[in-house]
């Protein structure tokens, strides 16, 4: 933004979900304010309410799709260049751990914070988070069934392999290291490899 020009529609809408995104990343989505997203934001309170309506919670919609359709990217940019569906995987988890160093070991994923906390408490949050998790799968199972994984196997090593990132994640923040991550990465590479191998067979 240029020194002394007021932030246009578009630009106040974008902090307020940028800080919403990165405060529900922080501190969880129940632990995060209206009035620290405005403040962390640098927009006034009311704002929140003009572009956002429904409050937090279609903001905390939004925050999940948003964020959910940006790692979808993130996962066809790192694996795409591999024909090696293995060392894909295994580079993916190594490049997630480095994330967890760079962030202190902060949640990287406000997708997985928002659906731990309100799956059973918030339909619409629910719905979004696993609409989210299913089009990561769905990505995934693809490259996966491209380099010679049949279904239904493909999608279930998709599945497998984000759930053992996401719980490595986990692991990982509460022992603040890299370890489960790594040991995650092995476990994943091995059961590409052994769906690899079934398809061959």
């Amino acid at each position: 933004m240029s020194e002394g020009r007021a932030p246009s529609t578009h630009e106040t809408r974008q902090r307020i979900l940028t800080a919403g995104t990165e405060l529900f990343r922080r501190t969880g989505y129940t632990g995060t304010g209206m009035k620290q997203i405005a403040a962390a934001a640098g927009a006034p309170f009311g704002s929140i309410y003009h572009f956002f309506p429904g409050g937090k919670a279609q903001l905390g919609e939004e925050v999940v799709r948003t964020s959910g359709a940006g790692y979808l990217e993130l996962i066809t940019a790192l694996m795409t260049p591999y024909e090696d569906r293995v060392a894909a995987t295994a580079d993916a988890f190594g490049a997630a751990a480095g994330t967890l160093v760079e962030l202190d070991f902060a949640d990287p994923c406000p997708i997985a914070t928002v659906a731990m906390e309100v799956a059973s408490t918030d339909e619409t949050l629910r719905r979004a988070t696993a609409e989210v998790f299913d089009s990561w799968t769905g990505r995934l199972a693809a490259y996966y069934a491209e380099g010679g994984i049949p279904e239904p196997y493909a999608r279930e090593t998709a599945t497998s392999v984000i759930a053992l990132l996401e719980g490595a994640f986990m692991l990982g923040r509460a022992a603040r290291s890299t370890a489960p991550v790594l040991a995650a990465a092995r476990a994943a590479a091995a059961i590409v490899r052994a769906a690899l191998d079934a398809g061959r067979g």
